[in-house]
């Protein structure tokens, strides 16, 4: 499995934002090509303190690969192009791998 992870520092309008990614962003991250899952939550917590991420963000694909097609499609694109219509400060993405044994 690989997962992508995007970490959205506090906005200037957390409201505003929270509106559009809801009903707008979402929607378009649900129709990547190739997502197992996705999750989000605004109840971001700091260890001990303030946290510093207002929202974060986690999709589930199959492989590495799945996460270059779906990002490379139309769709993929899409959302991309929509940060700006939202994010007033820039998120941070990760991705990686996703060791399963225990």
């Amino acid at each position: 499995m690989h997962k992508i992870v995007v970490l959205y520092p506090p906005q200037p309008d957390p409201a505003a934002f929270k509106a559009y990614y809801v009903a707008t962003h979402i929607p378009l991250a649900r129709k990547l090509p190739g997502l197992l899952a996705l999750r989000y939550s605004f109840d971001v917590q700091g260890g001990g303190g303030e946290s510093p991420y207002f929202c974060v963000f986690e999709a589930d694909f199959a492989d590495g690969a799945a996460v270059g097609a779906a990002m490379g499609s139309a769709e993929g694109q899409a959302v991309a192009g929509d940060l700006q219509n939202f994010a007033q400060v820039a998120p941070t993405l990760i991705h990686y791998s996703v060791d399963s044994s225990m």
